[in-house]
């Protein structure tokens, strides 16, 4: 498997490499069980903000970080823009 690849004009890779790439890692270790979360869910396990998460869930999707298929449906009705995440090689 790849090693992802950061950027970013914020990025400095001494100083960010390890805490993303311990979040990417840990998101996506716990998502390959293909169970459906929602990002609540997700960070009541892991501890990580929301937006966070969200955002390594997007970048799973990309060659550099692994061409996961990641799947979103809404929670509970159509209605309540709650939205649970599945990931699947």
């Amino acid at each position: 498997m790849l090693e992802p690849h950061f950027n970013g004009p914020e990025y400095v890779e001494q100083l960010d490499f390890n805490r993303l790439y311990k979040q990417w890692k840990n998101i996506r270790d716990l998502m390959l069980d293909g169970k459906w979360r929602t990002l609540g869910e997700i960070e009541e396990v892991l501890g990580y903000p929301q937006a966070s998460i969200s955002a390594n869930l997007r970048h799973l999707r990309k060659f550099r970080f692994g061409n996961f298929n990641v799947y979103k449906r809404r929670k509970t009705y159509a209605g309540s823009g709650l939205y649970e995440y599945k990931l699947t090689r």
